[in-house]
């Protein structure tokens, strides 16, 4: 699959990564290699980290969706 050519479109913006292993990540999606893909993912308090993941290690990677901003929930 060509992800370079599908997933530019998707730089600097919010994902969702499903991984090979039944797991998945979120983040913002930084770059994309010929071989893997650069999220910066939130550790905690005001720590961040940029990780990269092997493009063969991919099952997808989708854009967030939208909020529909109705007003307030409680």
């Amino acid at each position: 699959m060509p992800w370079n050519a599908t997933l530019q479109y998707l730089i600097n913006q919010p994902v969702g990564v499903s991984l090979a292993d039944g797991t998945g990540v979120s983040g913002i999606l930084c770059s994309i290699t010929h071989k893997e893909i650069y999220l910066m993912e939130y550790l905690y308090h005001t720590q961040f980290a940029l990780r990269h993941y092997p493009l063969s290690q991919i099952q997808n990677v989708l854009p967030f969706p939208s909020c529909n901003n109705t007003g307030p929930l409680y």
